[in-house]
């Protein structure tokens, strides 16, 4: 089965959400936790949740992808930053209890001017932290492009946080892979798909790999950039794209659409991608 979803809010809502999913043919769904860009969430309410996980038992729904804010950086130089960052994730993965199967993606950090060393510990110190919680939602780290002082711009990076966080089983922490991010980030994915699947699986070992942020990218290979663009219209292009939501490796995974798109566009590039892959 094709599981295919993209990001939506939650304004309105899990329920919400969920019928807006179903509605433009989305199997699966990701959303920010709060405002994306930090702040506050509203406290949760136990009967739309309970709704959600109703709508998604009787239509067989893939699973929830929360996105943690991405102005939160695990990784700053200034402890009280770190501090909100942990006390943000804790309770998100509090409120994700109430979703059986959601996940829990955030972004690694930057080490502003730390180095790569320091920033690997510090992630991975919070992420000792986050799995001592006991929650039970998978935790992601997602790869990312490379720019600037980013950690988890290449999966050795991402191999050391895991290490140094304890090693934790692929039961509990994984990697969410941006196609968009390990293109700009010189992982050539439109070009040889199968080397760099295979280099994962060398470094990481592909059971961490959870679920896939499907988006073309504005800029290109090596671009460091981090531009998501409409699917077939970047750099990456439709053949690359056909390519990864077939490849035996990742055809089973849940795929999340992060294109610049509005409601009734990713419903187009849902149907699209259906059509593409003939399921």
């Amino acid at each position: 089965m094709f599981r295919i979803g993209c990001h939506l809010s939650i304004s309105g809502g899990y329920a919400a959400m969920i019928r807006e999913a179903l509605s433009i043919g989305a199997s699966n769904v990701q959303f920010f936790t709060r405002n994306p860009r930090g702040g506050r969430s509203r406290p949760p309410d136990p009967e739309d949740m309970a709704e959600y996980n109703r709508i998604a038992a009787e239509n067989s729904f893939g699973p929830a992808l929360a996105h943690a804010p991405y102005t939160m950086n695990p990784a700053a130089a200034r402890p009280e930053l770190r501090q909100y960052a942990l006390e943000t994730m804790l309770d998100d993965l509090s409120r994700l209890s109430a979703i059986p199967g959601s996940m829990y993606n955030f972004h690694p950090g930057c080490h502003v001017s730390q180095g790569t060393d320091t920033g690997i510990a510090l992630i991975a110190s919070l992420l000792r932290e986050l799995l001592q919680s006991g929650s039970p939602t998978v935790i992601l780290l997602e790869t990312m492009a490379g720019k600037g002082s980013e950690v988890g711009g290449t999966f050795e990076e991402l191999a050391r946080i895991l290490e140094q966080a304890g090693s934790p089983g692929a039961d509990r922490v994984g990697v969410c892979l941006d196609t968009c991010h390990v293109y700009d980030a010189g992982y050539d994915i439109a070009g040889d798909l199968d080397g760099v699947l295979g280099e994962f699986d060398r470094i990481l070992g592909l059971e961490r790999l959870k679920a896939v942020h499907l988006n073309d990218s504005k800029f290109g290979f090596q671009s460091h950039k981090d531009r998501h663009e409409l699917i077939g219209q970047g750099a990456l292009g439709m053949d690359a794209v056909l390519r990864v939501i077939t490849h035996p490796s990742l055809r089973d995974l849940p795929f999340y659409l992060e294109t610049p798109n509005d409601v009734p566009g990713y419903g187009r590039e849902i149907a699209m991608l259906r059509e593409l892959r003939g399921d």
